[in-house]
């Protein structure tokens, strides 16, 4: 479905069919790509996070097509002048998905700071969204917080610049799995590509005041609402508050932490997989 235009494939991956640049209104985004059938599936990745650290869960689910970038400032994706609002970057996500050759209905999956792009994505694009899932997110600014050990090491990015500090961290950090079995981080520290300059903090910048509580009920494409029981940073009631709010949505819960997503990619996989595939 991509377009041959497009420039030039910059590299690929084990997860990814290919990983490329793509040229947004003036602004370069690093894109990843993976051929499948079906409809697309577009993914919206966590805070600091590069398109690598999907991998576990891409390579879980084989045959669907899908498509996920680094916000600016992030991975391969340059930093921005100024910061920008979740608004913005969905109206830029959905102008990327266009360049590429996406015209038609998308399935949106967002994960933590990016389950609440997807929610924004969805409110904007009811046209375009076919269905939402959300993962080990919340509606925002009003919820349920974290546990203050955890929160307080969001606020620098040095788990994705000092290898040693995430390995003494992530069990604290993410629980669930990295929690019961911290030689797990090994095998996502050798993907960790460091935010650039402003990027980060401009992540968490677009997150300031943001809540989608007042129009979540105005959401009308089924979606599935996951959770990770043991998820120090996103306590899995928000999940709850987000599923009772929405009106077309199921709530599952897996007993892992915050990034069940990829330490229980065998478990959730299939589970997503049913949810694109109903009817």
């Amino acid at each position: 479905m991509c377009s041959n235009a497009e420039p030039q494939v910059v590299t690929a991956s084990a997860a990814f069919t290919e990983i490329r640049t793509v040229d947004v209104d003036g602004r370069a985004l690093r894109v990843g790509l993976r051929r499948g059938e079906g409809t697309p599936l577009v993914i919206f990745n966590g805070l600091g996070a590069n398109l690598e650290l999907l991998g576990p869960f891409v390579t879980a689910l084989p045959g669907v097509e899908i498509v996920a970038f680094d916000p600016p400032g992030v991975g391969g994706s340059p930093a921005p002048l100024l910061p920008y609002r979740y608004s913005q970057l969905a109206i830029l996500a959905d102008r990327l998905l266009t360049r590429l050759g996406y015209r038609g209905p998308l399935d949106v999956l967002g994960i933590s700071w990016g389950g609440a792009l997807a929610q924004q994505y969805a409110y904007l694009h009811p046209d375009r969204c076919r269905k939402l899932i959300l993962a080990a997110t919340s509606p925002g600014v009003i919820m349920v917080p974290g546990r203050l050990s955890a929160l307080s090491k969001l606020v620098s990015p040095r788990r994705y610049r000092d290898a040693g500090y995430l390995r003494r961290v992530a069990g604290e950090l993410y629980g669930g799995a990295f929690r019961r079995r911290p030689e797990l981080i090994e095998r996502h520290i050798g993907h960790l590509q460091p935010p650039q300059g402003r990027g980060y903090f401009y992540q968490m910048a677009a997150m300031w005041g943001w809540s989608s509580l007042w129009w979540l009920h105005r959401l009308r494409q089924p979606t599935l609402v996951m959770a990770g029981s043991e998820d120090p940073i996103v306590p899995a009631i928000n999940a709850e508050i987000l599923a009772a709010l929405i009106p077309r949505s199921e709530l599952v819960a897996f007993d892992d932490g915050h990034l069940f997503l990829v330490t229980s990619a065998d478990e959730v996989a299939p589970r997503v997989r049913r949810f694109l595939a109903a009817a």
